[in-house]
């Protein structure tokens, strides 16, 4: 079966808690917090948790930043990578209108696969299902970052049409680490497809 982006549903629920018992987390930036914050809001209420990872109307409640503080939710939705179980997750963000993205995002795909599935290519053949379903959002492209000495991301990226465009460091609120910001064009609306 090939990989596919799969919308969270109940019926995956489970493959995602095992992934999160197992040590991943979705983010990178918070790892053990994020996966405590998961754990519990699926304990809490799974059909919430479920439907807060599409929120292209930016409906849910504001993000908290690293530092604490908060800041509005923008439009995204995540989808979970999916090769004959589960593989990592993948989401995208927007603000509509503009390619441009809010100082406190650093970017507008974020992806993790989980340890166990990593060197089969499921990040490539995810960010180019991302980038398929971003293309009708009519930007002329995203961005994604990465810390500089991540190099199977840097190669993932590369290997999706991926173009370095700067570094960067990050504020404080994050940590004030240094990264590479990459730039990958979208076809026009018109010829997504959709």
């Amino acid at each position: 079966m090939p990989t596919e982006l799969v919308r969270p549903v109940a019926e995956h629920l489970p493959a995602y808690l095992e992934a999160l018992d197992r040590g991943w987390s979705p983010d990178n930036v918070r790892p053990a917090e994020t996966a405590r914050a998961e754990r519990a809001a699926i304990a809490r209420d799974p059909a919430g948790f479920l439907a807060g990872l599409d929120d292209p109307g930016a409906r849910g409640a504001p993000i908290t930043l690293p530092d604490g503080s908060t800041r509005p939710r923008l439009p995204g939705f995540r989808r979970w990578i999916w090769d004959a179980g589960f593989c990592g997750s993948i989401g995208l963000r927007w603000q509509p209108g503009t390619p441009a993205l809010p100082g406190h995002v650093l970017g507008h795909i974020g992806y993790a696969v989980v340890p166990w599935r990593r060197g089969e290519g499921q990040a490539s053949r995810a960010l180019g299902l991302m980038l398929r379903a971003a293309a009708p959002l009519g930007l002329p492209w995203v961005e994604l970052t990465t810390d500089p000495d991540n190099l199977a991301s840097i190669a993932v990226i590369a290997r999706n049409g991926g173009i370095l465009v700067g570094r960067f460091e990050t504020d404080a609120a994050r940590g004030q680490a240094s990264g590479l910001r990459f730039r990958i064009a979208l076809p026009p609306r018109d010829s997504a497809g959709q």
